[in-house]
């Protein structure tokens, strides 16, 4: 089977990766809001990403895999930082003036800044991804207005988390990383070093931890970085930037239910709307693209999906 091939096909290894990150990552907002109660943010993530980045890393070395090169261990660090620093760390710093479920929804847009950031590396962004940025702005809008309830700075995290992890997704496909699972070891290896030294630098409070908290890091460190981080990393590697992000089809419709049901938040009819919006052009850009049949078209397809 050719490249173009496989990264045209939804494989049995695709939709078990978009299975992992659609439920997992729907969960870590709950879980991240839970874990912050009484463990800092920053540190938190420190902490969640360098135990299971030792992890992984220990268990590919057992297991035989090469360590990384210096040149592979800085690409990994700039997508360490740039996917766990810069996304996953200002959601959980916003988290602290937002609800998990208004967070979910404002990450919703990931897909449409990865057609945006594509543009960079030569991907077309046809009209109907057009389009479907254009919704997803207007439902953006609709949240503001009726949802965010948070500080003007918490807000600002929130636009600006899904810019650092989608331009790090798609800056992630040409760099010199390692290959396989430990591409994925490395990033968080890199990326928790950093953000526990963020944490030390800003001297976060640490204080005795309660039970939650200590049972919501332990899934975040099992489930949301060991399993499904490495699921994402899988499909950014071997997917369009479009179906890579996709898990914002269901993460928010998980995030919210679990906020509501378990987490005493509420959302209002706008909501909602607001969050139906958001799918809908999350859905436009998404959807598949007609696969072309001429060799060239194609080669370069597969070029650009595998880079």
């Amino acid at each position: 089977m050719t490249p173009a091939a496989r990264t045209a096909r939804l494989t049995p290894a695709v939709l078990l990766a978009l299975a992992l990150v659609y439920v997992v990552w729907g969960s870590t907002y709950f879980g991240i809001k839970v874990a912050i109660g009484s463990l800092p943010p920053l540190g938190m993530l420190g902490v969640r990403f360098l135990l299971a980045g030792a992890l992984l890393y220990g268990f590919l070395r057992w297991r035989g895999a090469p360590a990384p090169s210096p040149r592979e261990w800085r690409a990994s660090a700039v997508v360490g930082l740039l996917l766990l620093g810069g996304g996953t760390g200002l959601v959980t710093l916003a988290e602290r003036d937002a609800s998990s479920s208004v967070a979910a929804m404002m990450i919703a847009v990931s897909p449409l800044f990865a057609a945006l950031f594509a543009r960079l590396w030569g991907e077309r962004t046809g009209g109907r991804e057009w389009l479907g940025i254009g919704v997803g702005l207007v439902g953006i809008l609709l949240l503001n207005l009726g949802e965010l309830h948070a500080t003007p700075l918490a807000a600002f995290l929130l636009i600006l988390a899904p810019l650092c992890w989608t331009f790090g997704s798609m800056w992630s496909r040409h760099l010199p990383l390692p290959g396989g699972l430990m591409g994925s070891a490395a990033e968080m290896l890199a990326g928790g070093g950093l953000l526990l030294l963020l944490s030390l630098g800003l001297r976060e409070h640490w204080a005795a931890p309660t039970a939650a908290s200590l049972w919501a890091l332990a899934y975040l460190t099992v489930f949301g970085s060991l399993v499904a981080y490495s699921a994402y990393m899988y499909l950014v590697a071997h997917t369009r930037p479009a179906l890579a992000t996709s898990y914002a089809y269901v993460n928010p419709v998980v995030a919210v239910l679990l906020g509501v049901g378990l987490g005493g938040e509420s959302l209002s009819g706008l909501g909602w709307t607001a969050l139906g919006v958001i799918l809908a052009g999350v859905v436009l850009v998404a959807w598949p693209r007609p696969v072309p049949t001429s060799g060239g078209q194609v080669g370069a397809e597969a070029a650009r999906s595998e880079g």
